[in-house]
């Protein structure tokens, strides 16, 4: 029988939620129990896959397809774990499904409410994942913050829960702001103490407060928090502000998080298995040389848009003791022939075009393309920094000067990137593009197939136009080379240019980010940073 972990959050967004479930599930892990994880998203959209990156961040996709909320890729990249469809529920899925069954007739003629049908849903949907994973502790963490309408009803919903499972079964994690006031030059609990005061309205009693506060708390807040939020000292963790989100679980572990969490589900203590993770930490505290990479993007205000694509980065550099400092470019500006991005450009050691959707700063991203294929500088494209690509060369090495794709001119003259026959007919675009792991076969004897070291792969995809293979020929006439094919549809996912036209050039039309963890960098990122270091 599984056990539950539900982590809340109080007084603002922003507090690391995503973090402290992701910290909980390694170190639980690292005490030998199967965990698994859940994030449950208080609005209407049935998933993040329409929402803008700029509003909302990136959207993460898992292997069995399901475009998710960032936070999932927190929890994959500590855990080391791939999750599934029952890993992130939102109130759009949950009316819709029950609005479904209402119309089939499932609830033989009843008037549906709030309570019981969609608390019931969303009950429905933690057992699902506890059956579904197997896991011996799931951790599900509710978004927003207490007290929003939006996530009224799960808070009802974990509240039955725990009349049903018991508190040996479930355990509530409340994440909370203690501000430091620079006039009196103290921490103050009154935030605190009002978000637990909201939280036991709507009949919850948190059993690990998790502070988050500029430094340690000292006895005196401890205690004020203790009293009144009636839970033992030895039960607030605080999770004071680090230098990298990495030494959280350390953290939490000194303050022996797992082992009152175990004590309350009666489960047996074991010695924790943390050596990956300290080792990870020594690196990462240790960098001995830097570099720069740029990263030419059209979301780049918001650094969340990418973020998976930052962590891979990061990971990567781990491996070769360099920290990797990433110049963020927006790809309207490099259009606009500014001076000082173009600079910022002409300095970074690689050049990143990740994905996105749309026409706008298309161009400039081209530009940058162009810059990196002519100058021989390390060029790693993804997704549509994959197109971007392929229509440069096709431009400028080719001479098809009508080059583009459909996405960006519906009636371009040469689509280099073009629509499925299938997807022509597609009215609705939530859920509707190429989904999570599809299978790619490697070209001997190329860039890719030494990155990988193997033949066959699979990776993770999130986009719906395609690489037209009307053109296919002509590019590899002038040099271009198709490393990476869909053996069932035949669809480009590798392209590379030969070592005697470049250094470095390879992109892809999949997401390799969604699969690099801190312990383990991605191939392609590894390869990606280790030319860009060595790039003179």
């Amino acid at each position: 029988m599984s056990k539950f972990v539900f982590v809340t959050g109080g007084v603002c967004s922003g507090l690391g939620k995503g973090i402290t479930a992701s910290s909980i599930a390694l170190l639980l892990k690292a005490k030998g129990y199967k965990v698994f994880m859940q994030k449950f998203d208080p609005y209407m959209n049935v998933d993040p896959g329409t929402m803008s990156p700029i509003q909302h961040g990136e959207v993460f996709v898992t292997a069995d397809g399901c475009e998710t909320d960032l936070d999932l890729g927190h929890y994959e990249r500590f855990i080391d774990e791939e999750l599934n469809y029952t890993s992130n529920i939102t109130n759009g899925k949950i009316y819709s499904s029950v609005i479904e069954k209402e119309r089939r007739g499932d609830f033989l003629g009843a008037t549906i409410q709030i309570v019981p049908h969609i608390s019931n849903e969303i009950k429905h949907k933690i057992y699902e994942a506890a059956k579904t994973s197997g896991a011996d502790i799931v951790i599900t963490e509710i978004g927003g913050t207490v007290g929003d309408i939006e996530s009224s009803v799960m808070m009802e919903s974990l509240r039955q829960f725990r009349l049903e499972q018991k508190k040996e079964n479930t355990l509530f994690v409340h994440t909370t702001l203690v501000p430091y006031l620079y006039g009196s030059n103290e921490l103050k609990t009154k935030p605190t103490q009002n978000s637990l005061i909201e939280l036991r309205r709507l009949g919850i009693q948190p059993d690990i407060i998790v502070t988050r506060a500029p430094f340690d708390l000292g006895s005196h807040v401890k205690e004020k928090i203790s009293l009144f939020g009636s839970v033992p000292q030895e039960n607030i963790i605080e999770a004071k502000d680090v230098k990298n989100i990495y030494e959280l679980p350390i953290n939490f572990h000194k303050q022996n998080m797992e082992e009152i969490i175990l004590k309350q589900f009666e489960l047996k203590i074991t010695k924790s298995n943390l050596t990956d993770w300290v080792e990870l930490l020594k690196k990462v505290n240790n960098l001995k040389n830097e570099i720069k990479i740029a990263v030419v993007g059209k979301y780049v205000e918001l650094e969340d848009a990418y973020l998976s694509v930052k962590e891979a980065l990061k990971a990567a550099g781990y491996l070769y003791e360099t920290k990797i400092s990433i110049e963020w470019i927006d790809s309207e500006l490099l259009e606009r022939n500014e001076e000082e991005k173009w600079t910022l450009l002409k300095q970074a050691k690689g050049i990143l075009v990740p994905g996105g959707f749309g026409s706008r700063g298309v161009e400039g991203k081209i530009l940058a393309c162009q810059y990196a294929r002519e100058n021989k500088i390390p060029y790693f494209g993804i997704c549509l920094g994959m197109q971007i690509a392929v229509i440069e060369f096709a431009r400028h090495v080719c001479k098809i000067e009508n080059a583009s794709s459909k996405e960006f001119d519906a009636i371009c003259k040469e689509p280099i990137i073009d629509l499925m026959m299938e997807q022509k007919t597609i009215m609705n675009k939530g859920g509707t593009l190429r989904l999570g792991n599809y299978a790619c076969e490697l070209k001997k004897d190329t860039l890719a197939q030494k990155i990988y070291k193997q033949q066959n792969i699979l990776e993770r995809h999130r986009h719906r136009y395609e690489f037209n293979n009307q053109y296919r020929q002509s590019l590899e006439e002038k040099g271009m080379i198709f490393s990476g094919i869909n053996p069932e549809n035949n669809l480009v996912e590798i392209i590379e240019l030969p070592h005697d036209m470049h250094p470095y050039f390879i992109a892809c039309q999949f997401h390799p980010e969604f699969k690099s963890r801190p312990t383990s960098a991605h191939p392609l990122f590894q390869a990606f940073i280790k030319a860009s270091i060595e790039n003179k």
